[in-house]
């Protein structure tokens, strides 16, 4: 999205494939139903075993539905400001993190290998630097001039070249 709100320049809401999340949930699901299963039982044998009971709620409910809850939200926001460059991976960061194109030695939409890369999709660190993705295998490569790395995942990398490129210039 090209064109200026409220100074944005560029925005994109990236989120893992329906498939991807779908994939994951079926175990998270699975555990749930395994822990309202033992819930249920350690209820119904009537034994007074609170210490069985709490483990099987946390360890059997809340965690797969915690963790199926955070695989559902999960979603990269990329920004292009007038001011800058914002991403925020909810739901790990709050607030969108700022990266300073000013500090930028260059810049230039790529196809990349994720796994080969850096180690999957998500918040990475691998050997080529730091990554945000949530999806697919293109995305735009940033260098600083300190010789950081960092790439962000989009699926519309040529249009977030194009406005990275128009506020660099500007800046």
């Amino acid at each position: 999205m090209i064109g200026q709100q409220n100074g944005v320049v560029y925005r994109e809401v990236q989120r893992w494939s329906f498939r991807f999340r779908c994939l994951l949930l079926v175990p998270c699901l699975l555990g749930a139903a395994g822990g309202v299963i033992s819930t249920i039982t350690i209820l119904a044998r009537g034994t007074g075993q609170w210490g069985s009971l709490l483990t099987a709620v946390v360890c059997g409910i809340l965690v797969p539905a915690g963790i199926g809850l955070l695989i559902w939200v999960a979603r990269l926001d990329t920004e292009v400001r007038q001011d800058g460059l914002y991403i925020r991976y909810v739901p790990f960061h709050r607030h969108f993190k700022r990266l300073h194109v000013e500090d930028l030695s260059e810049y230039r939409a790529r196809t990349y290998r994720p796994i080969l890369e850096y180690g999957g999709w998500g918040i990475r660190c691998g050997w080529k630097g730091r990554a945000y993705n949530a999806s697919g295998n293109r995305g735009v490569q940033l260098v600083f001039r300190d010789g950081r790395r960092v790439l962000i995942g989009s699926s519309r990398p040529s249009e977030l070249e194009v406005a990275i490129r128009s506020i660099v210039h500007e800046n």
